[in-house]
């Protein structure tokens, strides 16, 4: 088994290809080794002490390293245990776990007018069919959390994540896409 590596946007994330499905629906973001519970794969990449961060995505798995830890001592041990786990066929979440999917907090959504719901639809369709698939090709991923008097609130996860490109692409990616097609948006902030 072959399990490819991409660079990612985020020097402190790489991303990881084992060339299979990883999740086969949403996303499942592990921003500390107290969420990687659910996941014995998450919780062995933690082990390692050297990773701060571990998201799947549908093809594949970003791994963030501790600052001032060099990929070239800790990408063969996250190769190892990747390798271990796909050969054997192992599974992403413990039984009986509902931890499949990312679902948001309700408490971090900020609750959308309903005034304002084809505004909405049309920043979530956007964020589905333009944004979500870039940010999914540098390693992370993007959660809308809410639309309120033209700003629209998102979430960065996976390499995204602390990215030091991250305000940029903000700024200079989603916010300038939404803003030429939904009007109504004049920010676009990440929480």
């Amino acid at each position: 088994m072959l399990i490819e590596t991409e660079a990612t946007p985020n020097p402190a994330t790489l991303k990881f290809l084992p060339g299979r499905t990883v999740m086969d629906a949403g996303t499942r973001d592990f921003a500390a080794p107290e969420d990687a519970e659910a996941s014995p794969l998450a919780e062995a990449l933690f082990g390692l002490g050297d990773v701060t961060g571990v998201f799947f995505g549908r093809d594949f798995i970003s791994v963030t390293a501790a600052p001032g830890v060099e990929w070239r001592d800790l990408k063969p041990d996250i190769l190892s245990i990747l390798l271990d786990h796909f050969s054997a066929n192992m599974p992403l979440f413990r039984a009986g776990t509902a931890a499949g999917f990312s679902v948001p907090a309700e408490s971090a959504d900020f609750g959308d007018n309903p005034e304002d719901a084809e505004i909405v639809a049309q920043i979530r369709e956007l964020i589905e069919t333009r944004i979500r698939p870039a940010v999914a090709n540098d390693g992370g991923d993007i959660v809308y959390r809410g639309f309120d008097a033209g700003k629209v609130y998102l979430q960065m996860q996976g390499a995204c994540s602390g990215c030091p490109s991250s305000t940029a692409t903000l700024k200079n990616g989603i916010e300038q896409l939404l803003k030429y097609y939904v009007p109504e948006v004049t920010e676009v902030r990440a929480i």
